[in-house]
C-alpha cells in the first residue's frame, strides 16, 4: 500500500470533515513551511515521529570528478530518524 497526497486529502478530510480543498492548501503549505526551514539548515521535529534535518558533508580535496567537471567539496543532504516510540511499534507489528 502507498499512502500518495491525494490519498492523505482524502483520508484527513474524511476523519475531519475539513472540505479537501483546505486540507489540500494546508498540506502544500506545510510542504512549503518545511522545505524553507531545511533549506535554510534547521531541523523539523514530529514529537514520537520522526526528526528531519539537514548535514553538509565535507567530502575532502579530493571529491573527485563529475561529467560536467569537478564535484563539489561540500554536500548538504536531508536525514530522517525515527524516534524510539516509532521503532518499537514497527518492530511489535
Amino acid at each position: 500500500m502507498s499512502l500518495n497526497k491525494n490519498k492523505m486529502v482524502r483520508e484527513i478530510g474524511r476523519r475531519t470533515r475539513l472540505k479537501n480543498r483546505d486540507v489540500q492548501l494546508v498540506l502544500e503549505t506545510l510542504v512549503d513551511v518545511w522545505t524553507e526551514e531545511l533549506v535554510s539548515g534547521g531541523k523539523i521535529e514530529l514529537e514520537n515521529f520522526i526528526l528531519l534535518e539537514t548535514q553538509t558533508i565535507d567530502r575532502g580535496e579530493n571529491a573527485g570528478m563529475l561529467k560536467s567537471g569537478d564535484a563539489p567539496r561540500y554536500v548538504r543532504r536531508v536525514s530522517l530518524r525515527v524516534s524510539k516510540k516509532l521503532k518499537s511499534i514497527l518492530q511489535t507489528n
